[in-house]
């Protein structure tokens, strides 16, 4: 990717113009960006190159080449607002694309093995582009092929993107394109527990790594820098009562990330100078206030005596969250400041990860680890989310219900731990039962994990296809996208193991990757829930994926 110090304006946006406005855009006379009608049509400028992905995530991947360049070629920005326009991407449901993928898919990946393209992911999506106003442009269905950073040249990338655009025509696909981005695959990866507590409480936003909510950072004690995302509980059943915790095998046995505890301790820290901070500002509020108090102006001395009675309840929360920020630092540092204090469990089962598993395909990459019952037991409320509160509780919702004339697909709950019930099943993957606002089907998801917390994003209903960086092995794997572009990215390193589920709490699937050129991730992939539970269950065939106990 670029850097960022060259290029000041980076943070602004070009935007590539769809089918639908390309007569109205062309009409501007705006310079296009190949230099003459001569060029190649395999020609990307390091323009479009840059910021024709611009919005999908922080750090954008870089464009290669796209089958629909001739047809909707890019508009080279003239002025200030014209970087402004962002993308956005959507899963792709009821195309016809959707009917034939099981076909279709492993025909593309082969093909491209065959032309020697050194791909890293194959997806199909849909780009959603800012127009006028408010108005969102929405673009015709891609297949997106991933390749690795300087692998591809634009003339190769014409060949190969023509070769699949025949192969789709045989499947009486016409309206598609293809693109190809720089991206890279990657595997994502004591005392007893403490309980969840309201929003009120002044520990929330910092306690929630050791509370039994599903998110909870883990790593195996002989690699404490490779942390990942217990997914979810389940209890062993038959005769025995124990309770196991569930994430990816590669998180328990390879190094990936980094150690969370000290950076625990300078989150609370950091809280407690915030409200340093505020306590000052309040001081000064109420300075300030009281001498207006002694005025002689009737209604200003009422009014400063009303904001005095709010501003003084201030000051002392602010004091009050202190101290209690204090002694939880001094708390965890005790309790959970020795690595051996900091054993929750130890590994049961973890088969070795193995890709293009039985006749769907899949990545089986998962690990399950006995509790340590007496951590678990006073907290333990079962499987369930917390929800946190860096995503207000009104703008959780209206994210995760985008209509409010169809049926209710999330509600949120008075204590912020959303229930884990169900699972979302392969035919809802594909068919999801719910509408966003332009009346398009969508799958809206939500996880929480170590690195990145609680996000929500955008499920597809065609699975993919990966190419692991490390071992060439490829397989298929169910896709999520970022939710839009002001809402950061779903997921990035350190996140695996995170379980994934719909606005029900259904399971959908289990973290395992994503894809990218920086840590952040420009697509999320996991392994079905649907799939993979009935390989665990081989291992553990009487296991229940409802413990409501631990002991």
């Amino acid at each position: 990717m670029a850097d960022a110090n060259r290029f000041p304006f980076l943070g602004s946006t070009a935007i590539s113009p769809t089918e639908s406005e390309f007569s109205r855009l062309s009409l501007l006379r705006d310079y296009a960006s190949r230099a003459s009608s001569n060029s190649p049509p395999y020609l990307v400028s390091k323009l479009e190159a840059m910021y024709y992905y611009s919005g999908i995530s922080p750090t954008p991947p870089k464009l290669v080449y796209r089958t629909g360049s001739l047809k909707t070629p890019w508009i080279k920005p003239t002025g200030l607002e014209s970087y402004r326009k962002l993308k956005q991407v959507r899963g792709v449901f009821g195309h016809r694309i959707n009917d034939v993928w099981e076909d279709v898919g492993p025909l593309v990946r082969d093909l491209l093995n065959t032309q020697g393209v050194a791909w890293t992911s194959i997806d199909v999506a849909r780009f959603i582009t800012d127009g006028d106003g408010d108005e969102k442009i929405r673009g015709p269905v891609v297949l997106w092929v991933g390749v690795r950073p300087d692998s591809l040249q634009g003339e190769d990338a014409f060949n190969s993107g023509k070769e699949i655009l025949d192969l789709l025509a045989r499947f009486q696909i016409d309206d598609d394109e293809v693109e190809y981005r720089e991206s890279v695959y990657r595997r994502s990866v004591g005392p007893v527990l403490l309980r969840s507590v309201s929003t009120h409480n002044t520990t929330v936003d910092v306690r929630g790594p050791l509370t039994p909510a599903l998110g909870l950072p883990i790593a195996a004690s002989d690699r404490p820098d490779a942390q990942g995302t217990m997914a979810l509980y389940f209890g062993e059943g038959g005769n025995s009562d124990k309770v196991l915790g569930l994430t990816c095998h590669h998180v328990l046995f390879k190094t990936d990330a980094q150690t969370n505890n000290d950076y625990l301790l300078a989150s609370i820290k950091l809280r407690i100078g915030r409200h340093g901070i505020m306590v000052e500002l309040h001081k000064q509020e109420i300075k300030t206030l009281e001498e207006r108090e002694g005025g002689d102006d009737d209604e200003d001395v009422e009014e400063a005596r009303e904001e005095l009675e709010k501003t003084r309840p201030l000051l002392t929360n602010a004091n009050r969250a202190i101290e209690d920020l204090e002694r939880f630092y001094e708390q965890v540092k005790s309790e959970w400041g020795p690595p051996k204090q900091r054993t929750i469990g130890h590994i049961r089962s973890s088969p070795a990860v193995t890709f293009h598993v039985g006749l769907e395909g899949f990545t089986e990459d998962w690990g399950a680890f006995e509790l340590d019952g007496p951590k678990f037991k006073d907290a333990f409320k079962g499987n369930y989310i917390d929800l946190g509160t860096e995503i207000p509780s009104d703008k959780f919702t209206l994210k995760m219900y985008p209509r409010d004339d169809g049926k209710t697909t999330f509600k949120y709950p008075p204590n912020r731990l959303l229930p884990l019930r169900g699972m979302i099943t392969e035919e809802l993957m594909r068919r999801p039962d719910m509408l966003d606002h332009d009346n398009e089907a969508c799958l809206l998801v939500i996880k929480s994990g170590n690195a990145t917390d609680v996000t929500i994003g955008r499920a597809t209903g065609i699975f993919s296809f990966v190419r692991d960086e490390e071992t060439g092995e490829e397989s298929k794997e169910w896709a999520i996208y970022n939710y839009d572009n002001e809402s950061g990215v779903f997921s990035k390193g350190g996140d695996s193991g995170s379980i994934i589920v719909d606005g029900l709490g259904r399971i959908g699937g289990l973290l395992t990757g994503g894809t990218g050129k920086a840590e952040t991730s420009d697509v999320t992939y996991a392994t079905p829930m649907w799939w993979l539970w009935p390989r665990i269950k081989q291992h553990f065939p009487d296991a229940s994926l409802y413990p409501t106990t631990i002991v």
